[in-house]
């Protein structure tokens, strides 16, 4: 081969690893993308269920006098989960809201007439709608998280992203409330 021949060569490699890592980078982008998307609509759902607390707490106050503690617990909780910065701070301030709105509802079986307030109880099933949605965007939101990860940390796209800094993201992690154990019946 003579030397023009060899610059050819060595030009058609060179132009396909660039072309190599210009796809490589754009598939990382385009995952980088797909998670904040993920995220923002794990964001709608939270900022919605954040927005009928306040309105299932008002509807309770009137019937639940003795309950202040519940509801300060619920009202702080909230104010946790609405200030959360990163998604880890944001599943331990859903942990903790979840946890309290579970309270919140089984104080809520003692007072029959709150049960059957239609206010109330079209609140309590646009929450258990809302809770439902979280958990498909959060399941959406992994997902996303765990394409992503894997490519950035498999080879040869791990080179690509150390290169130009995409860096691993976390999981949307919710604590589920204990399994309860099947109630002992003996005669």
């Amino acid at each position: 081969m003579t030397g023009t021949m060899w610059m050819w060569v060595l030009l058609a490699i060179l132009v396909f690893l660039i072309v190599i890592v210009i796809s490589i980078y754009n598939s990382l982008v385009r995952l980088r993308n797909q998670v904040d998307n993920a995220w923002s609509q794990i964001d709608v759902q939270l900022k919605r269920r954040h927005d009928l607390i306040p309105n299932l707490v008002e509807t309770a106050k009137g019937y639940m006098k003795h309950e202040r503690e519940t509801f300060e617990k619920i009202t702080e909780a909230r104010s946790r989960a609405m200030g959360a910065k990163t998604v880890a701070e944001a599943a331990k301030a859903e942990n903790a809201l979840t946890g309290a709105l579970s309270q919140f509802l089984l104080v809520v079986e003692n007072y029959p007439e709150l049960k059957a307030n239609q206010n109330f109880l079209a609140l309590q099933e646009t929450l258990t709608s809302t809770e439902n949605k979280i958990a498909y965007a959060r399941q959406a939101y992994n997902d996303q998280v765990l394409f992503y990860n894997n490519k950035i940390q498999m080879f040869p796209s791990n080179l690509i992203a150390g290169m130009f800094g995409f860096t691993k993201r976390d999981f949307f992690e919710i604590e589920q409330p204990a399994q309860r154990e099947a109630p002992k019946v003996s005669f």
